[in-house]
């Protein structure tokens, strides 16, 4: 099962394309990708998380780039509609993330997947303490507290960051759309190692956390958990919901590899040769 565990990240900093080039990079996905991508602001990092699906699902699955159909739950989580993936991938998922100069893709052959991007930076002409206190009602009084005595405001910030990323990752490896109710999803650790959550008070034993530093001030963040956990919407796309213990404990505790940089220029070569 371990070929199902990808971590792929582009540092589109380097990408600058012309109107030509964006065009010619956009003609290579499915028609149907193309109006929500030129719709949104964010047109480049749209664009360049699109590629990372098609490659990654092409790459790691082999199925023809013509083959390939990923559509969205209506709370927006992407999903691979396909019915031949091997016995090797009982539930391949995969979630997508960016912010700042980071897009960034994570794959599990099993477990549920959440990933989150933050650039820990904060809106002009805002202070720190302004800014994270916006999102207090988000945090459990522990958290809270971590997060306000940190240290200095910088240290203020990457902490409500290390904290925010972990929530983030949770909410979409489950498939919700929703933020409500994230002060009761409490997050424990040893100095950001030995990650455990705790829900409603209850430790959630099933589930995996992966917190790491990006370079440029950014933090990533992975999630695995159990398909049972996943919303109703997200388990109709699953293909198996019950696993055996030994499967689940297997799957869970697949080594969590490292992220490897992809430009855009590779990624257009994986489904498109000849550009």
């Amino acid at each position: 099962m371990e070929k199902g565990v990808r971590r792929w990240v582009v540092d589109i900093s380097k990408w600058d394309p012309s109107p030509q080039e964006f065009s010619s990079a956009l003609s290579i996905l499915p028609q149907h990708e193309h109006p929500s991508i030129s719709r949104m602001e964010d047109r480049i990092r749209a664009l360049v998380s699109r590629l990372l699906q098609y490659s990654l699902v092409h790459e790691v699955l082999g199925i023809p780039f013509d083959e390939i159909t990923i559509n969205r739950t209506v709370e927006g989580k992407p999903y691979l509609e396909y019915d031949k993936v091997g016995w090797e991938f009982p539930n391949f998922n995969f979630n997508v993330s960016h912010h700042g100069d980071h897009v960034a893709i994570a794959s599990e052959p099993l477990c549920l997947v959440g990933l989150d991007i933050v650039s820990c930076v904060i809106p002009q002409k805002e202070t720190v303490l302004g800014f994270v206190q916006n999102f207090s009602s988000y945090f459990s009084s522990l958290e809270w507290d971590n997060i306000v005595n940190a240290g200095t405001c910088d240290d203020i910030l990457v902490e409500f960051y290390r904290y925010w990323c972990l929530k983030e990752a949770y909410v979409k490896a489950i498939g919700s759309g929703l933020a409500s109710g994230l002060d009761k999803v409490e997050f424990h650790n040893t100095r950001w190692t030995g990650i455990s959550v705790k829900i409603n008070g209850e430790d959630m034993r099933e589930w995996g956390f992966w917190l790491s530093e990006m370079g440029k001030r950014h933090l990533v963040s992975i999630a695995k958990g159990h398909p049972r956990s996943a919303t109703e919407s997200y388990k109709r796309t699953l293909k198996r919901i019950d696993f055996n213990e030994e499967e689940y404990r297997m799957a869970l505790h697949l080594p969590n590899v490292d992220f490897v940089s992809r430009t855009v220029e590779e990624l257009i070569s994986v489904l498109h040769p000849k550009v």
